[in-house]
């Protein structure tokens, strides 16, 4: 008993420490202590004495926590009966324990809820023991969801159909209750009810009800998929009235969460309702909002003003406008919203988060005219414009308080601006006429200002920057309603009044780049970068068409008759941009991306070439004409991504008039060439300058990097590489030698490997006497070898640098052997036939490095899932003997990973698994078939291991054989094409499980659906034969597809979910 109470108080102790100190050390020792207390053999009946005895809330908060561990234990899990006792004891504990500290009761309301959800379909004497919900929830609200997917959805799918709508029913006639009396809501019981009730009807209304939100966070779900068996709730009136009513009746401080539900009930998917329905219930929704609009108070509160945005903002993404336009209110409503929105703008600083609602909602509307059919004036011409008008010069009148009060500037959240434009290029499209208008008189007035000031000897730079950002945000928005041109709605007029637009900002420009020498503004140069970005897409390029009005104005005005001159002013203005801003990353990013897009283009880099400016760049490529090239003042070496951007521009430039031109390029790669032979000779000496090495080769293989992404014919990609081999391929093995663990070098290195064993359109092809595309290989072998076997030496990296250290570079590599292994132009047969090492090493390396990565880590990493799986796609498709060869720990290293990646949602993911699998599990139904045949030569030895591996663990296969299957029967199947393709190879390996497993499910079907399941099964079979033949294989991807129908038709009207005893789980 002492031990107990000595134990107790170290525990306690422990968890102060963890809680409360602020010495790192510490709380790490104790943080060590705790995970090995979780981990341990009696952490149960430790995890009781604590709830028991414990005297401070962070040890009750640790019981909480591991007990919600212990539960949710996929291995060795806790027998029924203890779960139940846990169950029981939790809730009488939080029934005599009113005054546990918040945390503590969260915790604990958390285990409930993860017991009851994972024990959801767990009987007891026929019972279901955790499903008494209902009866708990009276007393205690609160619900929570989270766990592995596929159960995860039978579980859900089951609460959905048989409780959730009593708990929905129940807190609607609590909050009716609650609002037909008057609450003390100074009492602290009474506030905290009201506000867990609001809480659990939002949660109802919020729930994933088909098992599609993944990303809880995103608001793009404007749908909210409410069961058809819920109808008789929203057609009654009288649930919406009861939001709108407690709106109006309840403290600010509750009204948010009144609002967020009114959000999603606004959000009810259209086919719940028929027409008359629908436009009935729009018709209350209008009205509650329009109450709102009148009675404005409550509005002033930011959450609460939050929260109405989203619900205005989902009448539009719900309804169409024809819709909205019989209301019997619209033409009053549509003003109100007008007159919130103009007031919502012309106060910019109030809740700048909650504009992009009222932006989207402006958004739809004004793109909904042209199909809008009803007779009923939708009257936008009128308040459209007022939206525009408010939003320009709300923006521009911000500019003098922000500099003056010294707030934040808008205009450097870009995402933010950006976001806002897209829906201004929309809403200023609607009377363009009157935009344009506006437009041209605030920049003609701003513009006059400006060169005044410049004239004037005594401006005050206040006055400068103010009229500055003036006009950075005029041409922001002069781009984003040029952008907004869409070709089937627009009319000469239109165009005509674009070239005003254009015309004055290209004088801006004139006068701006005039001054550089002296001074520039970084805000107003991004901006012409957007205008110049937005123009480009409309104007430039294979379909516009050149008898557009704008250029006639262009014409006039600028003296600019025609495309080509047009593109010389944008080279004049990307070559200023690059001499005057070279140590300006945004500038230079964004100007090098915009040379990149100019590039694209068949007919305009055509045009491009013939300029003198571009004949220059090709021919001067040099730090000392674009000092951004520079590499001494560079303050990190990932500064020079940009030069991948210029030199696949330049790339793309040359090649329009290279043809097999050697002299050419080899006056091209002067620069390059130069750069190569400094680096080789500093690595020929002992003692150099290492920084400035790094450098030169970082900006070298960056640059090589875009020539090569560009050169992807054949005859010039040959030319590109016989300079680099054999020449200079060992500087760069020697550079991954010296340097693998420093990313900043090996990543760009590896990079532009990779990308020169791309067989990109082919372009890798080399004559029939050539043993390049070996020697080619070779090369690539010899680089994952060195990097793989050096990285590894790194020992143990921290959790938060595992990416950038290591398994970056891995994944490189990864994408790197896929390409050689997949390019076909090497035969792999070769390299065993005449003993070499290469394609063995290559191979084992990647076993190595694949072996230091923990499972979790290969699905955690998008970029390293993608290239993993993909490389293991070509292995098992192309190199299954080597598979076959690999030691059992191995092998199952790899399917696990396979079982793992059935169940991803990045869908390429999944896709690539399913590939993986049927190549795995045809070879293997080959050498069945084989073993059992009576043949002179005997199997392959890896195949004779590889079976025997197979058949000691017939439980991974059957494990993957259930989970495709429970995909296909339970989940979305997005992909079920990709997972038919093993799965018929994995019955007919699995006979006997398979029929066990269908077995099973029918049984779990109520018993009047039983024969209609048992039906389904059997025509998934029918007619398929005990092959894998092409024809076998499509008929029976054919019957799966029929079979995918049958069952969710059988399951619709079904309320059952399936018994978790059953093989699916």
């Amino acid at each position: 008993m002492a031990d107990h109470v000595q134990s107790l108080a170290q525990l306690e102790n422990l968890c102060k420490q963890l809680y409360e100190t602020t010495d790192t050390g510490t709380r790490l020792q104790a943080e060590k202590a705790l995970v090995e207390f979780t981990n341990s053999p009696d952490c149960l009946s430790k995890c009781q004495l604590l709830l028991e005895r414990g005297s401070s809330s962070y040890s009750q908060l640790l019981a909480a926590t591991c007990l919600t561990k212990l539960v949710s234990r996929t291995n060795n899990p806790l027998p029924l009966e203890q779960r139940v006792d846990i169950r029981n004891y939790v809730l009488n504990y939080l029934a005599t324990r009113p005054k546990l500290a918040t945390f503590v009761t969260q915790a604990l309301i958390q285990l409930y809820a993860r017991i009851t959800k994972l024990g959801w379909f767990d009987c007891q004497k026929d019972e279901y023991v955790f499903r008494n919900v209902i009866n708990d929830v009276t007393r205690f609200l609160q619900a929570d969801t989270s766990h592995p997917l596929t159960k995860h959805r039978k579980i859900a799918s089951s609460f959905r159909d048989s409780s959730l709508f009593d708990i929905f029913t129940l807190s609607c006639s609590l909050l009716k209750q609650a609002s037909g009396k008057n609450l003390n809501l100074n009492d602290e019981s009474q506030h905290g009810l009201l506000m867990q009730l609001l809480k659990l009807t939002h949660n109802c209304l919020n729930f994933d009800f088909i098992g599609t939100s993944t990303d809880e966070s995103s608001d793009d779900l404007c749908t909210v998929q409410i069961p058809t068996s819920w109808r008789s709730a929203f057609l009654d009136s009288s649930t919406l009235q009861l939001f709108f009513d407690l709106y109006h009746s309840i403290p600010p401080s509750f009204s948010p969460l009144v609002l967020s539900c009114l959000v999603q009930i606004a959000s009810v998917r259209r086919s719940l309702f028929n027409n008359a329905e629908r436009a009935k219930f729009l018709s209350h929704l209008v009205d509650g909002v329009k109450r709102i609009l009148e009675n404005p108070q409550s509005l002033s509160d930011p959450n609460n003003y939050h929260e109405f945005c989203r619900l205005l903002a989902r009448l539009k993404s719900n309804y169409q406008l024809g819709e909205l336009v019989k209301v019997e209110n619209y033409p009053e409503v549509i003003r109100l919203i007008a007159n919130f929105t103009v007031t919502s703008l012309q106060h910019w600083e109030f809740a700048p988060n909650s504009v992009h609602y009222l932006l989207s909602l402006w958004q739809r509307l004004a793109a909904s005219v042209p199909y809008v059919k009803a007779t009923e004036p939708h009257m936008l011409e009128t308040y459209t414009p007022e939206v525009t008008k408010a939003y320009i010069t709300s923006r521009l009148e911000s500019v003098h308080i922000i500099l003056r009060d010294g707030l934040e500037d808008p205009l450097e959240d870009t995402g933010l601006v950006q976001q806002q434009l897209d829906q201004l290029s929309t809403i200023g499209r609607c009377e363009y006429e009157k935009t344009c208008a506006l437009l041209v008189q605030l920049f003609d007035q701003a513009a006059q200002s400006y060169q005044e000031l410049l004239q004037s000897a005594s401006a005050s730079p206040m006055d400068l920057a103010v009229q500055e950002g003036r006009l950075t945000w005029l041409v922001y928005i002069i781009g984003a309603v040029i952008g907004g041109r869409v070709s089937f709605a627009s009319t000469d007029e239109q165009d005509a009044m674009d070239g005003e637009l254009v015309c004055r900002v290209l004088q801006l420009m004139n006068l701006t780049d005039s001054r550089l020498a002296q001074a520039g503004n970084e805000k107003l140069e991004l901006a012409m970068l957007s205008f110049f970005e937005q123009f480009r897409k409309i104007y430039i390029g294979d379909q516009v068409q050149k008898s557009s009005k704008l250029y006639r104005r262009l014409s006039e005005v600028l003296g600019l008759n025609d495309e080509t001159m047009v593109l010389s002013v944008f080279i004049g203005k990307i070559i200023t941009n690059l001499k005057y801003w070279g140590r300006c990353e945004p500038i230079t990013s964004k100007t090098l991306q915009l040379l990149n897009d100019l590039s694209i283009g068949y007919s305009s880099v055509r045009k491009l070439v013939k300029l003198s400016a571009v004949q220059f760049m090709l021919n001067n490529h040099t730090s000392e004409h674009f000092s951004f090239l520079g590499i001494n003042n560079q303050s990190n070496l990932t500064d020079m991504r940009c030069r991948t951007t210029f030199y696949t521009a330049l790339g793309r430039l040359l090649m329009v008039d290279l043809g097999e031109d050697e002299d050419q390029y080899e006056q091209f790669m002067l620069p390059l060439t130069a750069a190569f032979e400094t680096v080789a000779q500093m690595f020929s000496t002992n003692s150099f300058n290492e920084q400035e090495a790094k450098r030169t080769l970082v900006g070298l293989v960056r640059d090589l990097r875009g020539i090569a992404f560009a050169f992807n014919a054949k005859s010039s990609f040959m030319m590109l590489f016989e300079w680099i081999y054999p020449s200079y391929m060992p500087i760069l093995q020697r550079a991954i030698e010296l340097w693998y663990h420093d990313p900043a070098c090996t990543t760009p290195v590896l990079k532009l490997m990779a990308e020169l064993v791309h067989n990109r359109s082919q372009r890798l092809q080399f004559d029939v006497s050539s043993p390049n595309g070996i020697l080619l290989f070779r090369e690539t072998s010899k680089m994952i070898t060195t990097y793989g076997n050096r990285i590894l030496t790194l020992g143990e990296v921290p959790k938060d640098q595992v990416y950038a250290l290591k398994l970056k570079g891995i994944s490189i590599c990864f994408s790197m052997l896929k390409a050689a292994l997949s390019g076909s132009y090497v035969n792999f047969g070769v390299f065993r036939l005449y003993g070499d090492d290469a394609l063995d090493n290559a191979l084992q390396t990647f076993i190595k490095l694949l072996l230091s990565i923990p499972h979790s880590d290969l699905l955690d990493y998008p970029k390293l899932s993608q290239s993993y799986y993909s490389l293991l796609e070509v292995l098992t498709q192309d190199h299954m003997n080597f598979i076959a060869s690999l030691e059992p720990h191995v092998i199952m290293y790899i399917l696990s990973s396979i079982s793992e990646g059935l169940t991803a949602l990045d869908t390429m993911v999944c896709t690539g698994c399913c590939s993986c699998l049927d190549h795995i599990v045809t070879y293997l139904f080959k050498q069945l078939s084989r073993s059992t045949k009576k043949r002179s030569t005997p199997l392959a030895q890896e195949s004779d291991r590889f079976l025997h591996i197979m058949q000691q663990h017939p439980e991974m296969i059957q494990q993957m054989l259930s989970t495709v299957l429970n995909i296909i029967i339970f989940e979305d199947c997005r992909n079920q094409w990709s997972m038919s393709r093993p799965l018929l190879g994995l019955i007919l390996l699995n006979e006997k499980y398979f029929s066990d497993l269908r077995n099973s499910i029918v049984n779990s079907q109520p018993p009047e659906k039983q024969q209609a399941m048992h039906l389904c099964f059997e025509n998934l079979m029918e007619g398929i034969e005990r092959n894998l033949l092409t024809k076998n294989r499509d008929r029976f991807t054919q019957n799966l597809s029929a079979f995918r129908r049958e069952v969710n038709d059988s399951m619709k009207n079904s309320s059952y979910g399936v018994n978790s005893n059953d093989m699916m789980s």
